[in-house]
């Protein structure tokens, strides 16, 4: 340290000989020191842009392998090396900085110990001394404030920290320099001060030198941290950092006990309870005539899966919350899985990174058209598709030819929903009829649907009919917009339910087959209602419901178009009289409309009454085809598929 000292000592004396004040003569020599030390200030300005650059490539990898934390930590090391980051780099300048302050130490007392006039309080301790000295820790802590409030400002690697990253490292500082301000002489504290405050100047510098902008592609750092804030965001129910999910244990266990089963064939995910109606005459055909477990996984914790396992063991029901669903599909070790989610490997769930041989498999969650309301990428990614009719086969054969994508497994399956709501309907008391005509209104819920835009006029050119009018909002429209549903309800709340009713009780779908006419907009309940019971729909040609805004470079007209007109008629929004028109004719003469429709629904979907033992069949063959595969890999006998070491191993 007396060597340190002695080197110090000689920038020190000259900055006081040419001042001939020892305030000053340490502000300049913490001037010095920076001009000094402004190589190593580049040398961390080039390495801070480094860690900048490669931020876009680390939210991926975040993206990527989300929530695991061992594959992300391996390729982030990866990813330094090959960037050459060092992350350790940004805290040489504070180890010289605290290496200074131990040889000022002796600088400061060989200038109090001569007792020279104005160096009295250069030695004073604020710990030990007390009185105004304590000014200089308060000042070395608002010195570290503004250094901080800076840094998060103009230093291109802490203005894109996170708010918790950025809180850490300033009120470190703070900490440190109030610290070291309590416990070192005035004169010390005094060049930490300096120190702060010269150091935002050092960065300006070093900004206008290095700028970051002429190397950091912010657009796709900001997308990619979007993205990955989206994600983080998810299973967030408004609960207090600090309150513990009740769920966690539950789904921690049962995240452990899916992977802890081996040998898994079939897998199901679901995103809520009501997604297992697409999957049922599957699922219940596969129990019927296979010995095949069912591993069902659903981001729902009052899914009726649940139940459903108690009554069957051969159905394995797993909790998981979307964001740790994340996770467990990009380690998925199953031979095939199922789901009805569109967008597998666009958005959150992927692939599985753990195996290349999985077989993702699709099943349509609608009877229409796959590139109008769907995003253009949807399917991509799936290997197989179950489709409800030729349409969607033509339309992904088309998507595949246009962009060059390698041809899908395209499966003749139908509709299973569809048919057991058509057996419902079946099921009905024959001659059942209402008192009154029953017209239902069911609009979508996007913006300047039928409930914005002509709900009124509608309304009121039924009224007197002698109709029953029925009012059926979309769930998401009665979430998102209820002051606008309970201004609806209000206009009309003096009207007896016989002439009008408000149906917003979503448990319930009574009303769908009940009514003898259904009005929409672009709700794809049309095909389900219509199909199912051979009745016509209204379609109020309101702005279109649009996922995919190049739909029309296929250069084929989406069903969602096309049967407005083959199983009822398209109106305006403003043509009130059209409507009542429209309506009339519909009541009036339902079996025309009957054998149109059946006529339309034969030529639609495959087929009709057996779809589950064709999704059913194919699903099991899947399996065997894996096994086999598998069997031939390893050149020996395998497991059958017959679920037997799933059920031991769990």
């Amino acid at each position: 340290m007396e060597m340190l000292a002695d080197a110090l000592s000689l920038i020190m004396q000259p900055c006081y000989d040419l001042t001939g004040n020892w305030w000053v003569a340490i502000l300049l020599f913490t001037v010095i020191v920076k001009v000094i030390l402004m190589p190593l200030a580049l040398w961390v300005q080039k390495n801070a842009i480094v860690m900048v650059q490669i931020m876009p490539d680390l939210n991926r990898l975040k993206i990527k392998y989300f929530g695991d934390s061992e594959a992300i930590g391996e390729r982030q090391s990866q990813l330094f090396k090959e960037k050459r980051y060092h992350p350790m780099l940004s805290l040489i300048p504070l180890a010289i900085q605290i290496i200074i302050l131990f040889g000022l130490v002796d600088v400061i007392h060989r200038i109090t110990d001569n007792g020279a006039p104005g160096t009295e309080f250069l030695g004073l301790v604020p710990f030990e001394d007390g009185g105004i000295s304590w000014i200089m820790p308060i000042l070395a802590g608002l010195s570290a404030i503004l250094l901080g409030f800076a840094q998060n400002r103009i230093n291109p690697l802490q203005r894109e920290q996170s708010r918790a990253e950025k809180n850490t490292t300033n009120g470190l500082s703070i900490a440190l320099s109030f610290v070291l301000g309590v416990f070192v002489a005035c004169g010390m504290a005094f060049y930490w001060i300096c120190s702060n405050l010269t150091a935002i100047a050092v960065q300006a510098i070093c900004n206008i030198c290095i700028k970051p902008a002429k190397y950091i592609d912010y657009d796709a750092l900001n997308q990619t941290r979007d993205e990955l804030e989206a994600l983080n965001s998810l299973d967030k129910d408004g609960r207090k950092w600090y309150r513990r999910n009740p769920l966690a244990k539950r789904e921690k266990r049962d995240y452990k006990r899916f992977f802890k089963i081996v040998g898994k064939h079939l897998v199901f995910y679901s995103e809520k309870s009501g997604f297992y109606k697409y999957f049922q005459g599957a699922i219940e055909w596969l129990l019927a005539n296979s010995t095949l477990c069912i591993h069902y996984i659903t981001n729902d914790p009052d899914d009726k899966i649940f139940e459903l396992a108690e009554r069957e063991p051969r159905i394995f029901p797993y909790y998981i919350g979307e964001k740790k669903a994340i996770t467990l599909m990009m380690k998925m070790d199953a031979d095939v899985v199922v789901t009805s989610q569109e967008d597998l490997e666009n958005y959150y769930i992927k692939r599985s990174y753990i195996r290349d041989d999985v077989e993702y498999v699709f099943m349509f969650h609608h009877m229409t058209s796959t590139h109008l309301t769907a995003l253009e990428f949807s399917y991509d990614h799936y290997d197989t598709l179950l489709c409800a009719g030729p349409h969607q086969m033509q339309e992904i054969r088309k998507a595949e030819e246009m962009r060059g994508l390698p041809a899908k497994n395209l499966v003749e399956y139908g509709y299973d929903l569809l048919d057991r709501e058509i057996a419902q309907v079946q099921a009905l008391p024959a001659g059942r009829r209402n008192e009154r005509p029953m017209v239902l209104i069911a609009p979508s819920w996007q913006e300047d649907n039928i409930l914005d835009t002509c709900i009124g006029p509608m309304v009121d050119s039924l009224l007197g009919g002698g109709y029953q009018i029925v009012l059926r909002p979309h769930p998401e429209y009665v979430k998102r917009y209820r002051p606008r549903w309970d201004a609806i309800k209000q206009r009309y709340a003096g009207l007896p339910e016989t002439e009008l009713l408000f149906d917003d009780d979503f448990n319930s779908i009574s009303s769908i087959f009940d009514a003898d006419v259904l009005v929409t907009d672009w709700s794809s309940i049309t095909c389900e209602f219509s199909f199912s019971t051979l009745k016509p729909s209204l379609f109020v040609d309101t702005p279109m419901k649009v996922g995919n805004p190049h739909w029309e470079e296929l250069g084929i007209e989406p069903t969602d178009i096309t049967l407005r007109n083959r199983i009822g008629v398209s109106v305006a929004p403003d043509d009130a009289a059209g409507f009542a028109a429209a309506v009339r004719d519909m009541v009036d003469d339902p079996q025309k409309w009957s054998e149109r429709i059946e006529e339309v629904r034969n030529g639609f979907i495959f087929h009709l009454g057996d779809s589950a033992r064709y999704a059913g069949e194919y699903l099991l063959s899947a399996v065997l085809r894996q096994q086999e595969a598998r069997q031939q890999r390893e050149g020996g006998a395998d497991a059958a598929p017959d679920g037997s070491d799933e059920r031991s191993a769990a």
